[in-house]
């Protein structure tokens, strides 16, 4: 199998990136952070903050997360409700940050993400893909752009949806999560040695994503 990690931080444009890609190269595409917000937004729902490690790891029983490819698309579904949409919330975004700092949470999805990759070549996103959990990938990118870049994505990707917020809100969510990501013990948002580093400041989708698709071309020949 051939396996394509893509690391970054929020909002560098992995997720969308990764998605065209993979459904270029013919490769199933694993959002890992999706994962990540189902748990974030169950423990939202259950009232419980990140924080309270040993609540959040006491509910982890009751979450039972899967992933569907419906025409091509991945589907995230928590306790068989199809919640795609509700996880791309600031706030489901933040709780999820903080969740993914808990080990117990991780060993928890980690299964899940190996045995998607042991039976499909694919690209995975997240912010450890390169790092931790495909330490072995053919070809691993750290995508990233300046954080009022990122903000200013994720603002206008927010009101495109309807969702009241401002730009100063998003650019301060947008650093509280790198801040989160980047300095917790556990798995750490951070550059692998052997990583091809991808700044997409400044850079449409469609070049960033012409860079990417030029890159894999260029490692592995698809």
């Amino acid at each position: 199998m051939i396996h394509i990690a893509i690391d970054g931080p929020a909002g560098a444009g992995k997720s969308t990136i990764a998605r065209k890609v993979a459904a270029q190269i013919g490769f199933i595409y694993v959002d890992t952070g999706a994962l990540y917000r189902a748990v974030g937004l169950f423990i939202l729902r259950k009232g419980i903050a990140p924080e309270n490690v040993q609540a959040v790891v006491k509910l982890l029983p009751q979450i039972k997360i899967s992933i569907r490819f419906e025409n091509g698309i991945q589907k995230v579904y928590l306790n068989g409700e199809d919640v795609s949409e509700t996880i791309r919330t600031s706030d489901v975004s933040m709780s999820a940050s903080g969740v993914s700092a808990i080990p117990a949470v991780r060993d928890f999805l980690f299964s899940l993400q190996r045995r998607l990759a042991l039976e499909n070549n694919v690209i995975m996103d997240g912010r450890d893909i390169g790092t931790v959990v495909l330490p072995d990938a053919q070809l691993k990118f750290f995508l990233t752009a300046s954080p009022e870049e990122r903000a200013r994505r994720r603002f206008e990707e927010m009101q495109a949806k309807g969702q009241q917020t401002d730009y100063e809100k998003v650019l301060s969510d947008i650093r509280k999560r790198d801040a989160q990501d980047m300095h917790r013990k556990i798995a750490p948002l951070k550059l692998a040695a052997d990583a091809v580093k991808v700044d997409t400041t400044g850079k449409t989708l469609e070049q960033s994503e012409k860079l990417v698709r030029g890159i894999i071309h260029e490692k592995l020949g698809l």
